[in-house]
């Protein structure tokens, strides 16, 4: 389907149109080249002006391209487009107009293949013929040639040195994208003024890394001072085919290299996104199950719902460190954050060595629990039990990196009973236990000494029976809630050889 004709507003003054004015308009209508705009006629109005009709170019003009930000420019695109320009540039100045005259980037379109065509030519040899003028505001002057500028006459006229020197500004244009001098900090009357009465001699500024180097040097070329030291068309086509170094120049190969290029491009950010939400759903699956146990968090990754369960035993383990408010008051927030951090890092490391699970810790207190979500029969008891000598042990070595001289003192409670257990929250889901089991072990904790492990005597039956443990009777204690309890110490275990800390004989009552 070819382009939509519409009416181009290019106004021709007169009262009327001459036989000679109908000559010369049908001598430009039939022109023919790919890289020109046909002129389809003349639009008459009861008044003048009247209008020219050219042939609609879809994409708009190369003034257009170059400030749509979302089109990607490289250089073999541009060579493409300054390509098309200059062979359409070529045609006219052989053909019996003879020059342009009027050449800027808006008056260069591009069809709906992509190629360039050079419309609003023939205006200056209508105006041989006729009185018609050509209304140029000040910002066209910037694309007219320094003679031009200087005569009046010549510039109604147009040469085809002045279109070498028009296209000069036009590959300024497509090298910075942006309009004619766009690095000068002067007005464009200053400009202007410069331009006709050098020196100094006043071209527009290109970067030597804006482009190729021989395109640098043909656009230099073109805007010459002399007009007899500009190429022609014919020296300008060669000279563009080596910036791309014999390579086609063709928009419509350009572009499916292009959409070549992009489709690459986008399988491998494809690959590389689907790689990077892949780590970070291991990363989140890995939180996950730091969270919550290891069976729930598979089971909420699966979107099953997790519901609460009643545990007949368990073991649980409470401890927290003696002392912990005075060297608060003594620290900043930041170093008591650095040392519950290093300290609750080395008893997780810890941890992972026993089946266990951290249920929370909450400012210096620590929650350890065994026998649950998995069952695991009688082991619960042994393993919370030599989980804890292992935490003193690490307790009685541990360094507090901001007061080295101060002894860390922790005191430990563990008790055996059942338990129920499950996921609360949907923000921030955490793995809660709930029962009297949770409440005595904390009475274990609180009623301790430092240093010590205190426990129930559900679980130094459970213990006895089990058998390897050294136990010591610590008498009856008034547990809040609870009356009088019978606890004990735990000493140590046979087989466990790691030193235990101590205080004195004072303390060990």
């Amino acid at each position: 389907m070819g382009d939509i004709v519409i009416i181009r507003p290019t106004p021709i003054k007169g009262s009327h149109i001459k036989s000679k004015t109908m000559r010369v308009l049908r001598m430009i209508r039939d022109l023919r080249h790919e890289n020109i705009n046909n002129l389809i006629g003349i639009y008459l109005k009861p008044e003048p002006p009247h209008s020219l009709v050219w042939e609609y170019c879809s994409r708009g003009s190369v003034e257009d391209i170059i400030k749509a930000e979302n089109i990607k420019l490289d250089w073999q695109f541009k060579v493409s487009l300054l390509t098309d320009l200059a062979k359409g540039m070529r045609y006219i100045h052989s053909s019996p107009i003879r020059c342009h005259g009027n050449l800027k980037s808006r008056n260069c379109v591009i069809d709906s293949r992509w190629v360039l065509k050079v419309t609003g030519y023939g205006m200056t040899y209508l105006s041989e013929v006729e009185d018609f003028r050509i209304e140029k505001s000040l910002e066209d002057l910037l694309w007219v040639a320094p003679e031009l500028l200087r005569d009046p006459i010549l510039m109604a006229k147009g040469t085809q040195s002045g279109d070498i020197y028009s296209f000069a500004i036009i590959v300024q244009e497509l090298i910075v994208r942006g309009p004619p001098f766009n690095n000068s900090n002067i007005t464009t009357e200053e400009i202007l003024r410069k331009i006709q009465k050098p020196p100094p001699l006043i071209r527009p500024n290109v970067s030597k890394q804006d482009a190729p180097p021989q395109a640098i040097q043909l656009m230099k070329q073109c805007w010459a001072e002399p007009p007899n030291m500009r190429p022609d068309f014919n020296q300008i086509l060669e000279q563009l085919k080596t910036t791309i170094q014999g390579r086609k120049t063709n928009i419509v190969d350009t572009m499916f290299k292009l959409l070549e290029k992009y489709s690459s491009n986008l399988e491998e950010i494809v690959q590389e996104r689907t790689m990077q939400l892949e780590e970070e759903r291991k990363k989140t699956e890995a939180l996950l199950e730091k969270m919550l146990p290891k069976s729930v968090a598979d089971s909420l990754k699966m979107g099953k719902r997790v519901d609460p369960e009643s545990y007949g035993e368990v073991t649980i383990y409470f401890s927290d460190i003696v002392g912990f408010t005075t060297i608060s008051a003594e620290s900043t927030p930041f170093e008591v954050v650095d040392f519950l951090n290093d300290l609750y890092t080395c008893f997780d490391s810890v941890i992972q060595n026993y089946d266990a699970y951290k249920v929370e810790t909450i400012g210096d207190a620590y929650m350890v629990v065994s026998g649950l979500p998995e069952r695991n029969e009688e082991r619960h008891a042994i393993e919370i039990a030599t989980l804890s000598l292992d935490l003193l042990h690490s307790a009685g070595t541990f360094i507090i990196r901001h007061k080295p001289d101060i002894r860390l003192k922790l005191r430990i409670g563990l008790h055996t009973g059942p338990c129920a257990a499950g996921v609360v929250g949907l923000t921030m889901p955490r793995y809660c236990l709930f029962g009297d089991t949770v409440n005595t072990a904390s009475r274990m904790e609180s009623n301790g000494k430092p240093l010590k492990i205190h426990i129930s005597w559900t679980l130094r039956d459970k213990l006895e029976a089990l058998g390897g443990f050294d136990i010591k009777y610590r008498g009856d204690i008034q547990i809040k809630g609870k009356g009088l309890m019978k606890t004990y110490w735990l000493l140590g275990k046979n087989g466990f050889d790691k030193s235990l800390p101590t205080l004195s004989d004072d303390d060990d009552k």
